[in-house]
């Protein structure tokens, strides 16, 4: 049998098709290749953006803002020295943004202007650090991208 050049293109066209088609199919049905890059609740979170804006406005106006660092005992987050830590109150979420169910919060209490997030908690790679915080009824937010 004899195929002529538009029946050629026509088979190689739904070839192609094919072949494109299964790729997809495979990578929205694989766990494997499963990425979330937004938070599970995306529309709330824009509700109150306004509030971040100003608690982060709260936070650039501090005369010393929150430090984050590496230690051999996990990731530390130091802050501000001139503010009395008794009266700090607000949590910390590490986000990451490859998987979802990396993602976890801890609760701000400090004996010390230091907060340790243990090296167990933190795999390598990169996270999204989120500390909403509140000092005498002032909110205060500071976001850091980090790599452990």
């Amino acid at each position: 049998m004899k195929i002529n050049w538009g029946t050629g293109l026509v088979i190689g066209m739904i070839l192609f098709v094919g072949f494109i088609m299964f790729f997809v199919i495979k990578i929205s049905t694989d766990k494997k290749y499963d990425y979330d890059l937004v938070t599970e609740e995306y529309y709330k979170r824009e509700l109150v953006y306004q509030k971040e804006i100003d608690a982060a406005a709260n936070s650039n106006s501090l005369l010393e803002n929150i430090s984050g660092a590496k230690t051999n005992d996990g990731w530390v987050l130091t802050f501000p020295g001139n503010l009395d830590y008794s009266k700090i109150k607000g949590n910390v979420l590490f986000y990451r943004p490859s998987n979802k169910k990396l993602d976890f919060q801890e609760p701000i209490q400090l004996s010390a202007q230091n907060l340790l997030i243990p090296d167990a908690r933190l795999i390598p790679g990169r996270w999204n650090t989120i500390v909403q915080w509140n000092y005498d009824g002032e909110d205060y937010l500071y976001k850091e991208e980090i790599v452990y």
